[in-house]
């Protein structure tokens, strides 16, 4: 039923504008036209990402996307953080930590927080 279909990220902000500046400042995400206050529509490669202001912004305490970056993994990061992004270390079984980058075997993968504590990932796929 749902397999063909597309799925859309959904992310609660406080403010709107706050995360224009994050999503489309520093992931260089792609605004789309605005239809309504208080949400922002972003594209980013064939996937869109819906953004909207919630009361409950930033209490999932899990990964709300994933980006599937491949092998441009560490020069995405650094670039990320070059712009101020910061990148969380967490403790895993059977991953290791390089400089900002969880290591475990071939996978490799960064988090990062956007200003309302939502959970962002890159992984090299």
């Amino acid at each position: 039923m749902l397999a063909d279909k597309e799925a859309v990220a959904t992310i609660a902000v406080r403010d709107v504008g706050k995360a224009r500046e994050f999503y489309v400042g520093k992931l260089g995400l792609k605004a789309e036209a605005g239809k309504e206050p208080g949400v922002l529509a972003l594209s980013s490669g064939r996937t869109k990402v819906f953004v909207y202001e919630s009361q409950f912004a930033g209490t999932n305490q899990a990964t709300a996307a994933t980006w599937v970056v491949g092998a441009e993994l560490e020069s995405i990061v650094r670039e990320l953080k070059a712009k101020g992004v910061g990148f969380e270390h967490y403790e895993m079984p059977n991953m290791k930590l390089e400089g900002d980058i969880h290591v475990s075997g071939k996978m490799k993968a960064a988090w990062f927080k956007d200003p309302d504590g939502n959970i962002g990932a890159l992984v090299n796929g």
